[in-house]
This record gives C-alpha cells, structure tokens and sequence, in this order.
C-alpha cells in the first residue's frame, strides 16, 4: 500500500509554506512551517527555500505536491503575475526535484487550494458549478465544474471597469488605495457580480488571508450570491498540492 503521507508546498508571493499532509483525512500531521518567499523570487532563490522547508518538516518519503502561482502545464510555469519572470519557461518540476531529491508534481496554487475544499471542505459533494476565489496579494481562482477541476482559471486576471481585477480589488490593492473594510467590500461585490454574470456558479467560496476578515467585508456582497467562506483557511494550498500529487502518482483515493 502506498503511504498517504505525502510532502505539501505552496508558493505565495510573500511566504511559502509547507507541511505534511495525511491524504485521507486532508489534514496536516504537525503544524505547518513557513519562510519568506525570497526577494527576488527567482527560480534559484526559491529553490533554496524549498530545500530548507523540506529539510525543516523532517519529510522522508519521496513525493512532494508544489503550488505554484502561475499558469502551469506539464510542470511548466507559463505566466509570473505575482513572481519573478524568470520562471515563465521554467520547469518547476524538474527545478525543484532536483534540488530535494524528490519526486515533485506542480499545479496552479489556487487550483490546489479548490481542489482542497472541494474534497475536503465547503465544496466537498457540491455538484454545478463552484469558484473558489483566493484574495491575497492577487487574486487566484479555481473553477469546478460536478466536481472537476477546470485548471488554470485565473480570473484574477478579467478586466474589470478598465483595470486588471486584481489591481482593483485584492488585498494589495486595499492597502495601496488605504480602502476602508466597506469600501473594499464595494468594489469586492463589483468583482464578483462581474464574475455571476458570466459563470453562473451556484456556489463562490472565498479563501486566503483575507477571508478571514468577512465579516468586514461581507456585509456590502449581494445577498443573491451564494457567497461563503473556505473551510481549509491558509493550509489549503499545501493540503490541496499534496492531494494532487498523490493521485497523479497513485490514483484517486
């Protein structure tokens, strides 16, 4: 039998973390560990970062899941929205195995994050059509469709009233524009009205560092969103990576 303890890391804009994740059960078998994403965050540098989170959770198995924000097809990096251009070409996979030595499956980060809440959290058996939104530094998205990932949504990145909806709305955007929890509630519904009108999901999940903060914000969405909170918080783009490694390797659980 395969173990199901399997190896999770997330790359964010500002910290990469990771941790140890126990695939059947979709939780972490010891406290997350988390280091600065270096500055700039070139293929290299966040390379050697990895090496010493790796080396921290004390991980001896041999398959490790990676978030990575950015398009990514076949463990390529295709885009750098929030991270250094010199990964677009770049092959996470082959970079960062062989730098730890381990076996490493890649995937969009917020994708990873969906695919965690859609196993293990508030999407878990929701059928139609579910969006997780992260808001963090950018804005990442994981569409679902009866339960199948759709990869590489990035809405983040739809234009909205002229601007880049990132630019407009994400936390980045609430602290350069000094918005107010209402005002970056406003412009917050603006954004996902725009995405109701063109997806229809009958469920929006929201994750991230900012989620947290819904009751700031929440109270300016329209009512007639089927709006909530994700379930996994800051551990689902480690728990989601880690999954989607597992059964690339070995199959669905």
């Amino acid at each position: 039998m395969q173990t199901k303890e399997i190896l999770g890391v997330d790359v964010g804009a500002t910290g990469i973390k990771a941790g140890i994740v126990d695939i059947e059960t979709g939780k972490l078998v010891q406290e997350r560990i988390k280091l600065p994403t270096p500055k700039p965050a070139t293929p290299e540098a966040v390379a050697k970062v990895v090496v010493d989170l790796v080396a921290k959770t004390g991980y001896t198995g041999s398959l490790m899941g990676c978030g990575f924000p950015s398009i990514v097809r076949n463990g390529v990096a295709y885009s750098a929205a929030n991270i250094d251009e010199g990964w677009i070409g770049t092959n996470i996979e082959t970079l960062l195995s062989t730098a730890t030595g381990l076996d490493v499956v890649s995937m969009n980060d917020a994708d990873a994050a969906g695919l965690s809440e859609m196993r293990y959290g508030k999407g878990k058996g929701k059928m139609g059509t579910v969006m997780l939104i992260t808001i963090g530094s950018g804005l990442g998205s994981a569409l679902f469709t009866d339960g199948h990932l759709v990869r590489n949504s990035e809405f983040g990145h739809l234009h909205l009233k002229g601007w880049v909806a990132e630019h407009y709305v994400s936390n980045t955007a609430r602290k350069n524009y000094e918005m107010s929890w209402p005002s970056f509630g406003k412009r917050f519904n603006e954004y996902l009205l725009h995405i109701d009108r063109l997806f229809s999901p009958d469920l929006i999940i929201l994750g991230g560092g900012i989620s947290n903060m819904f009751e700031e914000f929440g109270p300016h969405i329209d009512p007639k969103l089927n709006v909530t909170t994700a379930a996994m918080f800051n551990q689902a783009g480690i728990i989601g990576a880690a999954l989607y490694a597992f059964e690339a390797k070995f199959g669905a659980i």
